[in-house]
């Protein structure tokens, strides 16, 4: 069965079965990866390589802490706000869909401060990422935070907004480590791990503790687990963490250095994407790609038919083919394939095929 879903999405079978072998003893410790101590040396030694791996693949700089929380980036809606958000200070989101958009909910949560919405698409569906021209920045706001990649409408920045040396943060959820990005244009990113990265249940967070305010009633107010200094302090270890989601994520980690890191996947998931979308093209009286040609995301490709009757048929024939998981979000509808990292081409080959097929049987 090739798995579609938005997530949580496909792991290598490689790493699987690896994982598998360590579930009744990690090594030759005798106890199971599920139930190995987070202060045992084979856990610690994990976190660090785990770290470190992601260092060398995403050249972190070295002044940017790596934290593995937990909350997913739900969580990190309010985080963010929460510890870089002065009274009377000024947050500037850029809304690209539904992640956004509950993103600024959260923050404006926040008493005595300020959200400002530096551009929306909203106004058209969220078909497309606004481009750096229509970005309506505040003069010195606390940072400014965007959405790297909208699951739901299957849109994705090209490159990195220029907002003017202003602090940028980013949500990286759902095209994090998918392809080479500049990390050092970055005081705050954060993803979720279970697109691309490992299992749902850990949360990455890469800091330049340069960001956070020290102001002490900040700080005073802030539940100990909220708090970024809190986790900097103990090394993602003030509780227990993710142990399991932290260990697959280690050897994803281990098996995207060994497929030639971050430039071998993006071309990888380049010529998968390329596969859907040219099926989408293939058939534009029939097949109707939501996101513009430019703004097309590499991660999620969503598409409608002409009737809703016809997308269920799409869906329910496609399962009968080995194909899951394709049915859209609830909110919007439609299609959607999800061709995360270890989504393998053999599955896009595929799906292109019966699209032709389904195109040209009820075209």
């Amino acid at each position: 069965m090739y798995n579609f879903s938005a997530g949580p999405g496909v792991l290598p079978e490689e790493v699987l079965l690896e994982a598998r072998d360590n579930l009744l003893s990690l090594g030759k410790t005798g106890i199971g990866i599920l139930e190995i101590s987070h202060r045992s040396k084979e856990f610690e030694a994990i976190l660090a390589e785990t770290e470190a791996n992601l260092r060398t693949l995403l050249s972190v700089p070295r002044d940017m802490r790596v934290l593995f929380l937990q909350g997913g980036a739900s969580l990190q809606f309010s985080m963010v706000p929460m510890n870089l958000l002065l009274p009377g200070a000024t947050a500037d989101y850029i809304v690209t869909g539904e992640w956004g958009r509950r993103a600024v909910v959260e923050a404006r949560r926040i008493p005595g401060a300020h959200v400002h919405i530096a551009a929306s698409t909203e106004s058209e569906g969220f078909c497309r990422v606004p481009s750096d021209a229509e970005l309506a920045l505040s003069a010195t706001p606390a940072y400014v935070h965007y959405t790297t990649n909208n699951t739901i409408f299957g849109t994705q920045y090209a490159h990195i907004p220029d907002v003017g040396g202003r602090p940028l943060v980013a949500d990286m959820s759902s095209d994090f480590l998918s392809r080479p990005t500049d990390i050092s244009r970055y005081s705050l990113v954060y993803a979720g791990a279970q697109k691309n990265a490992g299992p749902a249940g850990v949360t990455v967070v890469l800091l330049r503790e340069e960001i956070l305010p020290t102001d002490a009633t900040l700080q005073a107010g802030l539940p100990m687990l909220l708090n970024y200094r809190t986790h900097i302090e103990h090394g993602s270890l003030y509780n227990t963490p993710a142990v399991f989601a932290i260990y697959i994520t280690h050897l994803v980690l281990r098996w995207l250095i060994r497929g030639g890191g971050l430039p071998a996947m993006a071309r990888r998931n380049l010529e998968k994407a390329h596969l859907v979308y040219g099926a989408i093209d293939a058939a534009p009286g029939f097949y109707r790609g939501h996101a513009k040609a430019d703004s097309r995301s590499l991660m999620n490709i969503t598409f409608r038919l002409p009737t809703p009757a016809l997308e269920d048929e799409f869906v329910k024939g496609a399962k009968a083919q080995g194909l899951d998981g394709l049915k859209g979000h609830r909110s919007v509808g439609g299609i959607r394939a999800s061709v995360y990292n270890a989504f393998p081409l053999s599955g896009a080959q595929c799906l292109a095929q019966y699209m032709a097929e389904f195109a040209r049987k009820h075209g």
